[in-house]
């Protein structure tokens, strides 16, 4: 396989955990989409979206800055889109991505288009969409104890529940795709998923229903890469089959190919093989942590994982 071309791959996800996907794949393929959840609530993104009624920025602009190259460009933009303005004024925890997303956005730039406009501007190595051009919220069953259970509605509010997440959903239930994220899916020859915020970040991608049935349809394999730990407040009594167990749930009708884990994730391995299995899929171990910070992939490791996964197909 060409570094310099490779196979035309699609991640889906959010936040930090498709930007650390997206830094992987970046130096195995320049055949790259990532498909963004936008259903951000909190901070400079949900200030944005409040506004003016645009797409939450946030999760969209990381993934931009984490296809910026390495060289003195990639790295000077992406640190540009990524500073957040200090102070105490209107701009106060601002980051400069998001600003300019939703200046385009006002100025009735198509937000694909602008999307795409960012990316030239960077020279990204690979293309971003949202998963839908509508603003999303996110409604969960939050269990919290003596059979009481409620609906907590927001992205923030979710991820930061005290209570055990049983099943999330999306608001509006039947959200328009994207619909080059959709072709994107279409023509691909392999398609990532996670890691990342689970209930948040992960599932809403499976649930807008075009996208679904892209991603069931398509005739790329699939990848699901684990969390490296649970994440306080949404996941952390999951165990990584548990994990899975939640994928079936919320899409049942999902195959995948391969299932990666990180040595050091915990739980039987035995155990979640069987859970892979359910899918069909097979589980490929190995040490993908960052040796400084054991919660976050390492972008080299993973990106060898994934060309070992690719070449062997």
């Amino acid at each position: 396989m060409s570094a310099t071309t490779g196979p035309a791959v699609v991640a889906l996800g959010g936040g930090h955990g498709l930007a650390a996907t997206l830094r992987a794949l970046r130096q195995v393929t320049t055949q790259l989409t990532g498909i963004v959840t936008v259903a951000d609530n909190g901070g400079s993104s949900g200030r944005l979206r409040a506004e003016f009624g645009i797409l939450p920025p946030g999760d969209l602009r990381m993934a931009l800055a984490a296809l910026c190259g390495d060289d003195d460009w990639g790295g000077a933009w992406a640190d540009i889109l990524q500073h957040r303005f200090g102070g105490n004024g209107h701009l106060a925890g601002h980051a400069v991505g998001n600003v300019l997303l939703a200046a385009l956005w006002e100025m009735e730039v198509d937000q694909v288009a602008g999307l795409d406009l960012v990316g030239e501007l960077l020279r990204a190595h690979g293309r971003v969409l949202p998963m839908t051009q509508v603003p999303l919220d996110i409604e969960a069953d939050v269990e919290f104890g003596s059979g009481r259970t409620e609906v907590v509605r927001g992205q923030v509010e979710v991820a930061t529940t005290v209570g055990k997440i049983s099943a999330v959903r999306l608001d509006p239930a039947n959200p328009p795709a994207c619909k080059p994220a959709v072709a994107a899916l279409t023509g691909a020859d392999w398609v990532t998923i996670g890691p990342g915020s689970w209930f948040t970040s992960v599932m809403p991608t499976l649930l807008v229903p075009q996208l679904r049935k892209a991603l069931i349809e398509t005739k790329a394999k699939r990848v699901l890469v684990l969390n490296l730990v649970g994440q306080p407040g949404e996941t952390e009594h999951l165990s990584p089959s548990e994990h899975l167990d939640v994928l079936a749930k919320h899409a049942p009708d999902l195959r995948l190919d391969y299932v990666i884990a990180d040595f050091s994730s915990g739980g039987d391995l035995g155990k979640l093989a069987d859970a892979a299995g359910r899918f069909g899929a097979e589980l490929v171990c190995g040490e993908v942590h960052a040796a400084e910070a054991p919660d976050q992939h390492d972008s080299r490791a993973l990106a060898q994982l994934f060309t070992q996964i690719f070449d062997a197909k």
